[in-house]
């Protein structure tokens, strides 16, 4: 992955609040202690998607987390609706049908899109609990060669599979990896963990931070914090 300019880019608040004007209320605390913003579910139903263009239009940059992932057609039509928006990335579920269709509803001005492997909420335990034969290593690698061939720009994955997972993609795709936690923070419902130094020495290129940020006295100072963490 080409080196980032700015360092504050490799942070990217996870904005899960219930209501637009509590995120650009977080976004106004932070100021310019942070680049780039994750709208997911929560902010998205709720109004969220109208704060991507003004997000961009301030200099901002946003990962859409939508998780996308229906037949192909589906996919494939709704990510087309999202490319004027101006995220910077998008994510869907990392199935190979799922996958093709994205960058196919993306076309060239749209936004990269990230494969979501295996959520950071998930254990072993979990994967089996839903069917799935192989524990969450191996499955998280064998996803991520399929990104790779189908043209995925980056790779979604907890902290705990990202050297695996770059073994699988190179050096050309984005490591995007949820689950960060400042030393200290409680891990909340997120099972695979590292802090923010640790994970920039392991090669992540971004990572997601939530509820240390969002509900901290100062969000400006704890942003300021893991940037520097991460020098």
């Amino acid at each position: 992955m080409t080196a980032l300019q700015d360092p504050r880019d490799r942070l990217i608040v996870a904005l899960d609040v219930g209501t637009v004007a509590e995120a650009e209320g977080l976004v106004d605390r932070i100021g310019d202690a942070a680049t780039f913003y994750k709208i997911g579910y929560r902010l998205a139903y709720a109004g969220g998607l109208a704060l991507v263009p003004r997000l961009a239009a301030s200099g901002r940059k946003v990962f859409l987390d939508l998780k996308l992932h229906d037949i192909g057609n589906t996919v494939e039509e709704g990510v087309r609706a999202l490319t004027d928006l101006g995220a910077t990335f998008l994510t869907v579920h990392a199935y190979p049908q799922t996958m093709r269709a994205a960058i196919r509803g993306r076309g060239a001005n749209g936004p990269k899109i990230l494969a979501v492997t295996v959520l950071t909420s998930y254990d072993d335990a979990d994967a089996a609990e839903a069917g799935y034969a192989l524990p969450v290593a191996e499955l998280v690698a064998r996803r991520a060669g399929q990104a790779a061939e189908a043209g995925i720009d980056g790779i979604v994955c907890s902290a705990a599979e990202a050297e695996a997972v770059r073994a699988r993609i190179g050096t050309d795709r984005a490591i995007v990896t949820p689950g960060i936690r400042p030393a200290g923070a409680e891990a909340g419902d997120q099972k695979r963990v590292m802090t923010p130094g640790a994970a920039r020495r392991i090669g992540i290129d971004y990572v997601v931070v939530g509820r240390p940020i969002t509900q901290a006295a100062d969000p400006r100072a704890v942003a300021q914090g893991i940037v520097a963490e991460m020098l």
